[in-house]
């Protein structure tokens, strides 16, 4: 089953042979980490192509001509590093991670130099980052933070012409009247492809509501 499904992603994304000898990689790195430190939900690893490749390489399809990407809280790399391993070879393509745990730096920064990934890899509290990166195209986060935090974090881009994609579960709907509370945006709310309850938030030109 696992064999099926990884050739239907690949088939699905039309990946070229080299990029799916990197995903296998990433995906032999991230079951091998994932014994020493827990990367990702040990139950979701037998369904990793669909759960977590899959899922990742979607958001490409929702910016096909976008080459700087930064991802936030990346964890076992998903979006970002496996957004950088599909993108790799695209002229200038670069993600920038940021991960405050050192232990899943090391994971990402090892598991980008197997691959080849066009990543910088920030050992650093999201803050701390958001503000000094210039020429981001797209800013993403998976399973990180309500989407009110979200949209604090990413104020600095997401004002500045940067679109977010966040993808998002079943409660989609209600993080969105949350953050519409404390922020006005264009958005739009986009089926997951891997996921029939699951959306993903696509949001632009974020401003406060006003006190």
């Amino acid at each position: 089953m696992s064999t099926d499904l990884r050739r239907r992603v690949l088939d699905e994304h039309n990946v070229s042979r080299e990029t799916a000898e990197a995903l296998d990689l990433y995906v032999a790195q991230l079951t091998r980490w994932q014994t020493v430190k827990n990367l990702v939900g040990p139950a979701t690893l037998a369904e990793v192509w669909q759960r977590h490749v899959a899922d990742a390489l979607q958001l490409l399809t929702l910016a096909p001509e976008a080459k700087r990407w930064l991802d936030l809280g990346s964890g076992a790399g998903i979006p970002g590093l496996i957004l950088a391993i599909a993108g790799r070879g695209k002229t200038d393509f670069h993600v920038s991670l940021v991960e405050s745990n050192a232990r899943k730096c090391a994971f990402l920064s090892e598991t980008a130099r197997l691959t080849g990934a066009p990543v910088t890899v920030h050992n650093a509290r999201i803050e701390a980052v958001v503000g000094t990166l210039s020429g981001i195209e797209i800013v993403c986060a998976r399973a990180l933070a309500p989407l009110s935090q979200l949209l604090a974090w990413t104020e600095p881009l997401l004002t500045s012409g940067t679109i977010g994609l966040f993808p998002k579960g079943r409660d989609a709907a209600a993080e969105l009247t949350e953050a519409e509370d404390a922020w006005t945006f264009t958005r739009d709310l986009i089926p997951s492809r891997t996921d029939s309850q699951a959306r993903i938030v696509r949001v632009t030109s974020l401003s406060r509501v006003d006190p």
